[in-house]
């Protein structure tokens, strides 16, 4: 009744202001029109907000890939041009004071004929302190420890812009080549067995400025870090997982998940062909992934 009483009013109302008999129903189909419109389109917009919105926030709250350690050469490959092997972009990554941001969201400005080109895939905290292109100072996360007051305080505010303001992710670490282990020690499998991916405390002591603890992996005579770019694949809950902190020759060159042949370390009785499977593993793990080699078990063929 009352609804009844308001359509009413509202056509009388309708038809005095416009001077035109039965105006009100082409009113009330231009309201209904564009109510079905918003209804249809998700509702009201919200402080600018739209449904596009909506799904890139929906997108931005997957799970994020952890982070992950890099050598100088492996930062180098992110550099915005175009990858040979793929023919796509490569993504733009650089450094300040060594963590590691993906700045591919600012490709005009760091990727191939920005501005500032010269820094992708480079560590350049301290160049951008000094607001300097130095060759000199780029890729050694030291020059940052030597900056003076001024331009330390730079380097604060360039760090604050890229995390807080651009919010550019943050993708890990860079670990000087000085900073890794030499590549000849001798590694026990005791010691192999505590850098199983497990831990997921934050790097300290010796590992301090690793964006996550290494993770080890024997394969022939080496030992590979993983964590620079495997961290997905071999630490927890990853699909790998399994063969980190364990010398896994004798699995890669089975490719099997078998619980006896990961336990396993002898590959004597392994043919040609199956070796050969093994030292392409190793191949990989150093030309294709570049994961550094920081030891090696004392074991032959």
């Amino acid at each position: 009744m009352v609804m009844s009483n308001a359509i009413k009013g509202m056509a009388q109302w309708c038809e005095a202001v416009t001077g035109v008999e039965g105006s009100s129903g082409y009113i009330v189909l231009l309201v209904c029109t564009v109510i079905g419109y918003i209804w249809i389109n998700d509702g009201f917009q919200i402080n600018g907000s739209t449904s596009k919105q909506a799904a890139a926030e929906e997108e931005e709250e997957e799970e994020e890939e952890p982070l992950r350690n890099f050598t100088i050469k492996q930062l180098r490959h992110f550099d915005g041009t175009v990858d040979e092997n793929t023919d796509e972009q490569k993504k733009v990554y650089l450094s300040v004071a060594g963590t590691v941001f993906d700045v591919s969201k600012g490709r005009d400005f760091y990727g191939p004929g920005g501005p500032y080109e010269v820094f992708a895939g480079r560590e350049c905290g301290a160049a951008l302190a000094t607001m300097s292109f130095d060759e000199e100072l780029l890729d050694d996360p030291s020059h940052c420890d030597t900056l003076g007051v001024g331009d330390k305080s730079q380097l604060d505010d360039w760090l604050e812009k890229f995390e807080h303001y651009r919010c550019y992710p943050i993708k890990g670490k860079l670990v000087p080549d000085a900073k890794l282990p030499p590549s000849d020690r001798i590694i026990s499998m005791e010691e192999l067995a505590k850098y199983d991916g497990m831990d997921q405390e934050k790097p300290s002591g010796e590992h301090a400025g690793y964006g996550t603890l290494p993770i080890y992996l024997g394969a022939l005579d080496k030992v590979f870090d993983v964590s620079f770019g495997g961290v997905h694949m071999y630490g927890k809950d990853g699909p790998y997982n399994r063969f980190a902190g364990k010398d896994a020759s004798r699995a890669l060159a089975l490719m099997s998940f078998d619980v006896k042949d990961v336990e396993n370390t002898d590959i004597s009785d392994l043919d040609e062909k199956k070796v050969k499977v093994l030292k392409d593993w190793v191949t990989s793990f150093e030309e294709k992934k570049g994961y550094p080699v920081v030891g090696k078990l004392e074991k032959k063929l």
